[in-house]
């Protein structure tokens, strides 16, 4: 590891640094996030605003989402439906994809071909893996699929979910109050 690493100048902003700390733990559940995030920073909510947006056009915060918890929720089948789109179609079909209701996530990957031809992913969420195939069904029918090559794969186990990590040993800590 390269100790002479010079952070990046937003970085050296104690403030934004603070920031990122407060967000990587995620957002409270409160009806004003981002005003108890900047109570909690000393600076106004239209300011944590301004700085998040500020932080994500450097490319510092790739994007903000939320981790659902979906089993809690009583989801317990999970099904990554992978296709094999035409390259000049994948972007298109990607939106007609990603704005259906029981779509959770969407995005292109890159093919590794020869063994994997798939290029665009879904995740679909269903109380069961019946309800997970009658949306696949769906996607397939009224979603403009058919004929499309594509797998669904199932989870096989849970895995803990995390939000983006953004401080680390490039980036000093704040002492905690």
């Amino acid at each position: 590891m390269d100790m002479n690493v010079t952070p990046h100048p937003a970085l050296e902003d104690a403030v934004n640094r603070r920031l990122l700390q407060a967000v990587e733990r995620g957002l409270p559940l409160v009806l004003q996030p981002y005003a108890h995030i900047g109570k909690q920073l000393g600076i106004g909510e239209d300011e944590v605003i301004a700085r998040l947006q500020s932080l994500q056009e450097q490319g510092i915060i790739k994007r903000m989402g939320v981790v659902v918890r979906h089993r809690a929720l009583g989801y317990r089948a999970n099904g990554m439906v992978v296709w094999d789109v035409a390259d000049d179609n994948v972007g298109a079909t990607g939106c007609r994809l990603g704005a259906m209701p029981f779509v959770t996530l969407c995005y292109r990957r890159p093919r590794r071909l020869p063994d994997w031809p798939y290029n665009l992913f879904t995740m679909i969420h269903g109380r069961d893996r019946l309800q997970v195939l009658a949306r696949v069904d769906q996607l397939l029918h009224s979603g403009g699929m058919q004929g499309c090559a594509h797998q669904v794969l199932f989870s096989q186990r849970c895995f803990k979910q995390n939000g983006a990590r953004y401080t680390t040993l490039d980036t000093p800590r704040e002492a905690s109050s």
